[in-house]
């Protein structure tokens, strides 16, 4: 078990295995599929920043990544969508809008991560999520919200913060 817990953790990015991973990995997993279950409701934003905090709190690399829902908030997919360096990923908005067609999303919530710990929104991640948003509305895809989640601090929202 512990094996195959620091490999899972090294594949992901990780940093280093710590005492009570194995705890820790049960509880994504069981997270984790409650959140896949065909048609469950992401309705609080309490419940997507714990979701986002075990997928992307501990990574050493930015990573960007999208939460497909249905019409009604009905998560269809979560996905990486890009892995980038330890500041920065590059975000391109056409693949962005492939995958969102491919899963059949009526809205999609973004995430990503500030390995630095700073959760502050830079002017860039203000403008990429403008442009996210513009792009998808051409295709009737709505933006529901952009977390950025650095370590362990609150995940920020943008739609909380009136950035959307």
């Amino acid at each position: 078990m512990a094996a195959a817990t620091i490999s899972r953790r090294q594949q992901a990015g990780i940093r280093r295995p710590r005492p009570g991973d194995a705890t820790i990995l049960r509880a994504m997993a069981i997270l984790e599929r409650r959140l896949r279950e065909p048609g469950e409701l992401l309705a609080s934003p309490g419940q997507v920043r714990a979701f986002l905090m075990l997928h992307l709190a501990e990574l050493e690399h930015e990573a960007f990544v999208a939460i497909f829902v249905d019409a009604q908030n009905r998560l269809i997919e979560y996905r990486e969508l890009f892995k980038g360096t330890l500041t920065q990923t590059s975000v391109y908005s056409r693949e962005v809008v492939r995958a969102a067609l491919a899963a059949n999303a009526a809205a999609v919530i973004f995430a990503h991560n500030h390995p630095s710990g700073c959760a502050e929104p830079s002017h860039a991640d203000e403008m990429l999520t403008q442009g996210l948003r513009q792009a998808l509305a051409l295709v009737d895809v709505r933006v529901n919200d952009h977390f950025i989640v650095a370590g362990n601090a609150c995940p920020l929202s943008f739609a909380e913060r009136g950035l959307l």
